[in-house]
């Protein structure tokens, strides 16, 4: 598994290949998950988006990653089971996560991910002007113009994807 300082080069070294602007966050990683970063350095949360990534039940190898606005929630049961091709699909464990993708909940960045793992993109999130992701490690984030997501290999926008939470 590689270690924070690794995985944050890989995904450096991804934006600067796919000359992507953007500006590094640092974090405290015991605040790394998104509500707790958002409320302590004071950015809102409706312009940060998780990456998450969603396993099928019974079709090992089956996964992808979701980038959704942290004030929403990832359709699992619908949008992404339809997109993925199974019946039943649900989010990846902790483990799961980190063997898939070589990081860990708190910092799954869209811009580290292994090829092939397919990457779709909630469309609400192309609405904002600029989005607050994972950096590859829970020790920074990385702030974005939400358009450059479309650059990285095998993403594709999805209307419906995810749907707005009714609790703050």
């Amino acid at each position: 598994m590689a270690e924070a300082g690794a995985i944050e080069d890989v995904v450096l070294t991804r934006l600067a290949e796919l000359q992507i602007e953007h500006e590094v966050l640092p974090c405290d990683p015991e605040l790394a998950d998104t509500a707790a970063f958002c409320a302590h350095y004071g950015h809102p949360l409706d312009r940060s988006a998780n990456t998450i990534v969603v396993a099928a039940r019974r079709e090992p190898g089956v996964a992808c990653a979701c980038v959704a606005l942290a004030t929403c929630r990832l359709d699992v049961n619908h949008a992404v089971c339809d997109l993925l091709g199974v019946r039943k699909a649900s989010f990846a464990s902790p483990e799961q996560t980190r063997e898939l993708t070589g990081m860990m909940i708190g910092g799954v960045t869209p811009f580290g991910l292994p090829d092939g793992l397919p990457l779709f993109i909630d469309a609400a999130v192309m609405d904002r002007d600029t989005v607050i992701l994972g950096g590859g490690s829970r020790s920074i984030k990385l702030r974005v113009a939400p358009a450059v997501l479309q650059r990285l290999p095998g993403a594709r926008v999805v209307e419906g994807l995810a749907a707005p939470t009714t609790a703050p």
